[in-house]
């Protein structure tokens, strides 16, 4: 995986992502990443993590708490899909980033780095705006 900073679209699978985000014309893609890792079946590969941490920004601004550096992309879609229901995509985008923080291999690729506290702060502070 590129990564090239420790923000959740900096990395090569979430900015991928973020093609596909453009092309769905509901919530269904962001469900999908998101159970993939808020119930996982065993170790969470970290295309997965950096993916399911994509969706939860995007249910994050869904849910009116954007991150200040979302890309363009991710803004145009938010607004054209303000009316779509969040709830419930809130409290599995919060199991997915706990899942994540605790037992990922995305996790254990940033404990490896000088920035791993950074990135943690930053997924800490994606969940604090989840939950409102």
């Amino acid at each position: 995986m590129g990564t090239w900073g420790p923000g959740t679209f900096e990395n090569d699978e979430a900015s991928d992502w973020v093609y596909e985000l453009e092309e769905a014309e509901d919530t269904t893609l962001l469900r999908e990443a998101l159970e993939v890792v808020a119930e996982p079946e065993g170790y969470i590969e970290a295309q997965d993590a950096a993916i399911a941490l994509a969706a939860a920004e995007v249910v994050a601004a869904l849910a009116g708490h954007p991150a200040p550096d979302l890309p363009e992309e991710v803004e145009a879609w938010v607004a054209s899909h303000r009316r779509a229901p969040v709830r419930e995509l809130v409290s599995l985008s919060i199991r997915a980033v706990d899942q994540i923080l605790a037992d990922s291999e995305l996790n254990d690729q940033w404990a490896e780095t000088a920035d791993h506290v950074l990135w943690v702060d930053r997924v800490q502070e994606l969940r604090s705006r989840l939950e409102g």
